[in-house]
């Protein structure tokens, strides 16, 4: 940030706070610090204010002003000047040091940001619901690892809907749900619910024709922290109805409630990515197809930021290449 060349009186409006009592046209304002360390590392280096003047793109008085505010500023002499001569004291020379390391760290860190932009680096933290991690998500990180040999993973498979922020993930692997605004949502792949169970149970228990027929159903559910059940949601009249559902076998597990559908023990409200092959089989039938469910589609959520940082980039490129090959859904969903 740079003072105009010339700045109103006070009396004009214009604030100068107290540590720029001194500022006059012509000066910086604020006083960079970092150029001031540059004019006194190329000073010393080149021998002249007029020599480090070039290096620095300013006139020598400018060099001289920025050298004396740094002096100023840490209370300490760093050159001795005559006319013939700049020699630089010895509290100079160990402040020299300290600074061009200080000035090479500030490079490397630049260097690891830009290169951030284009190349996958460091440690990436995955969260992911518990069955379609293990099936889905975790399966692809050995050839992810492979292209991006400087990334380091971690997942996290659970239900439990994380706090991405606050628990230091740098992607959520979601299925359906309300996004935040503040977030980023990258649709993986589609994917709905659907309402299913097997043959056998519906010959023997009847084929729900309403929603309300649900309450005469062994509904298979997933269940909540201490036990409350999860209800299940449909679209009606426009407005989306969640079915309070009851049955006697509930768990906080996905691929244990895909068993129990399969095995007739009750319906299911599954999504299509895992019984995808059963659908095609016929070994599970959906119902009430007639009740559109809310959107449930697969998505990859993480912070709005910028530049967003290849390792999260490229692995969500990754998982949607992945999901994208043809027949996937059908080789590698379902199986109890």
């Amino acid at each position: 940030m740079r003072m105009p060349r010339s700045c109103p009186s006070a009396a004009q409006g214009c604030h100068i706070p107290g540590d720029a009592a001194q500022w006059r046209p012509g000066d910086e304002y604020p006083m960079d610090k970092l150029k001031q360390i540059e004019a006194f590392i190329a000073v010393v280096e080149h021998g002249s204010m007029a020599a480090a003047a070039l290096t620095q793109n300013v006139t020598p008085v400018m060099i001289g002003r920025r050298i004396n505010a740094l002096e100023a500023r840490i209370g300490v002499k760093l050159l001795h000047r005559s006319t013939r001569r700049i020699a630089v004291t010895e509290q100079g020379a160990v402040f020299m040091e300290q600074c061009k390391k200080a000035l090479a760290d500030l490079d490397r860190a630049e260097m690891l940001i830009a290169e951030g932009k284009h190349k996958a680096t460091g440690h990436l933290i995955v969260s992911a619901p518990a069955a379609f991690g293990r099936k889905h998500v975790a399966p692809h990180a050995p050839a992810f690892l492979s292209a991006n040999p400087e990334v380091q993973i971690s997942f996290n498979l659970t239900d439990r809907v994380v706090d991405l922020v606050r628990e230091g993930y740098d992607v959520g692997i979601r299925i359906g749900g309300a996004i935040d605004p503040n977030f980023v949502a990258i649709k993986l792949a589609s994917n709905k619910r659907v309402v299913c169970g097997t043959p056998a149970y519906f010959a023997r228990y009847g084929v729900p024709q309403t929603l309300d027929d649900l309450a005469q159903h062994n509904c298979l559910a997933f269940n909540l922290q201490g036990g409350q059940q999860r209800g299940w949601y449909f679209s009606q009249n426009g407005k989306t109805v969640t079915v309070r559902v009851n049955g006697n076998l509930d768990c906080n597990d996905g691929e244990l409630l895909h068993r129990w559908t399969g095995e007739g023990l009750g319906l299911g409200w599954r999504s299509t990515w895992e019984i995808l092959p059963q659908l095609e089989s016929g070994e599970l039938i959906t119902v009430l197809d007639e009740y559109a469910l809310p959107a449930y589609d697969i998505l990859a959520v993480y912070p709005q930021q910028r530049p967003v940082p290849a390792k999260i980039r490229f692995f969500i490129e990754h998982l949607k290449a992945q999901f994208a090959r043809p027949g996937y859904w059908m080789d590698t969903a379902g199986g109890n």
